[in-house]
């Protein structure tokens, strides 16, 4: 499986921005899928994650109501709607994807096995 992340940008705070990811391969569908970030300096954090079905949905505390993660299985390709985007938001984001669903696990990198390259989201004051 392969991950193309897409639609990073600058933006001013309180602004919005859509971020995609689209998955090759025909297991899209049953991958659970997350975003995470990086800051200069900082270690990658989880953003968000979102089971196969879209049923379910688990977010980080720092972009909860703020943050949507998505996903449309016929165009293989995850979102993550960003809103009131804040300075502390400006990082590189990458999508992931893994092959199970835990609850307690879908916040840590090592359960993912594919990632993207990462897109730059820079926020501005």
């Amino acid at each position: 499986v392969q991950l193309q992340a897409s639609g990073g940008g600058l933006v001013q705070a309180g602004g919005s921005l859509r971020l995609s990811c689209t998955a090759s391969g025909p297991t899209f569908s049953s991958l659970l899928m997350g975003w995470f970030r990086q800051a200069p300096g900082k270690e990658r954090e989880f953003v968000a994650a979102i089971n196969w079905s879209g049923t379910s949905t688990y977010y980080a505390d720092s972009v909860k109501g703020r943050f949507t993660i998505s996903r449309d299985n016929a165009k293989n390709t995850v979102y993550l709607q960003m809103n009131s985007l804040k300075p502390e938001d400006t990082a590189v984001y990458y999508c992931a994807g893994g092959l199970n669903w835990e609850f307690k696990r879908v916040g840590l990198p090592d359960w993912y096995e594919y990632w993207g390259q990462g897109t730059q989201v820079t926020v501005s004051s």
